[in-house]
């Protein structure tokens, strides 16, 4: 399936996006936004961090690319502002550079930080439009992270860089209805001013891709994992589910293999030693594209073990899409933005229960038929409803209510 747009050749074609959170080749949400734009003749320039030794500056697919060398400071509260507060400022001193040589009509932020705002709203007063593409909700993220330090001052900062993107956007864009309601119930926008456009993969990608035979090595089932590996992404629940596994179900003739990584790899890594599952559990680290679709072809069960919290219960998970784009049977977690993404496509266990997690891992281990009917429905499903292209009318129609089209 193949994304068809127009080609788009007037005033206003010309788009600055901010990208914070990850380097551009690593986020697929924003590559197939600037791919879209480009299709459509806009001219994109993304402003990002660098990750390893990639050029400060480059081309890649008519996107131009401007990197600055990126911090990570720490997983607690002062090591975040402090990445923040770098990012912001060389993102602010790259935008200006791009102004200057470049021009842009359109600055596109991928929150987080939502303190992207304020670049945005230096360019408001030039006459510059502002997109919010909100990916996370920050303040929810906060307080799951952080706990009962979470209604504090940073908090209560987050709150207000939330609602002050909401209203200083000229357009925002949600990944889903739950964060659309969050728009417009606490950061008081209008829902004419907001487009969802969901996440999607695209479906060329598994075509020439073969899956990685050795991560099977005399076992019966592979379990996958695919993702970020951050502290709420629920990997200490599949843990302590692959405990329950071998221990109270007596299940041993399997490999957990876990695709990623994050602030809360060294927290996973060692709740594996502590419960002496190294023999079960592989750390495949963070894979090239194609090397990620390769491991996860070679899956036999796919795994989503987010819990049910602020976050997660409103926020669309990647992942899920992945793995039904290669015919994948899941098992996650009940909640209400899994139902929706997956459907017929997984089974649901319990929130937050994490022995019925692993039954229902049993259950797919011993029922194959079973294991076939939730992978063809989930890949029809991405086929017909899910894949990227279906969402990338949606992306140029906020374009196209800038232009004025």
């Amino acid at each position: 399936m193949r994304c068809n747009v127009s080609k788009s050749s007037s005033p206003g074609s010309r788009v600055l996006m901010l990208l914070e959170n990850a380097p551009y080749l690593r986020d697929g949400r924003v590559r197939h936004e600037a791919n879209t734009l480009v299709a459509a003749g806009y001219q994109v320039t993304v402003i990002c961090p660098a990750f390893d030794d990639e050029p400060r500056s480059e081309i890649v697919d008519d996107v131009q690319i401007y990197r600055f060398p990126g911090i990570e400071a720490g997983g607690g509260i002062f090591g975040y502002m402090v990445e923040y507060g770098q990012a912001l400022l060389m993102m602010f001193a790259w935008s200006l550079w791009v102004w200057v040589r470049r021009g842009f009509d359109v600055l596109h932020t991928h929150n987080p930080p939502d303190t992207l705002s304020l670049i945005a709203a230096f360019y408001k007063l030039w006459g510059k439009k502002f997109v919010y593409d909100h990916h996370d909700l920050s303040p929810d993220l906060y307080r799951i992270r952080f706990d009962d330090r979470g209604r504090g001052v940073v908090y209560n900062v987050l709150m207000f860089f939330e609602r002050f993107s909401c209203h200083l956007a000229d357009h925002i864009i949600a990944t889903n209805e739950s964060y659309q309601a969050v728009e417009i119930e606490r950061g008081g926008a209008s829902e004419e001013d907001i487009t969802i456009v969901r996440n999607g993969p695209y479906l060329q990608e598994i075509e020439t891709t073969k899956p990685e035979i050795t991560l099977r090595n005399g076992t019966n089932h592979v379990l996958g994992y695919a993702g970020i590996i951050g502290y709420q992404d629920g990997l200490d629940y599949l843990i302590r589910a692959l405990v329950h596994l071998t221990d109270t179900l007596g299940r041993h003739d399997f490999r957990c293999v876990i695709c990623g990584t994050g602030d809360a790899l060294s927290m996973v890594q060692a709740l594996v030693s502590e419960h002496r599952l190294e023999h079960y559990v592989r750390f495949a680290g963070w894979l090239s594209r194609s090397e990620l679709v390769s491991y996860l072809l070679a899956a036999d069960i796919c795994v989503a073990p987010e819990p049910s919290n602020l976050y997660n219960d409103r926020s669309t998970m990647i992942k899920l899409m992945e793995y039904m784009m290669l015919g994948k049977p899941i098992v996650a977690f009940d909640l209400p933005e899994h139902r929706v993404t997956a459907e017929n496509a997984a089974l649901y266990a319990k929130p937050n229960d994490e022995l019925d997690f692993a039954k229902k891992v049993t259950t797919l281990m011993d029922d194959p038929d079973l294991c076939v009917r939730l992978g063809q429905f989930g890949k029809q499903r991405v086929e017909t409803e899910l894949a990227w292209p279906y969402q990338a009318e949606k992306l140029l129609e906020v374009y196209r209510s800038l232009q004025g089209v």
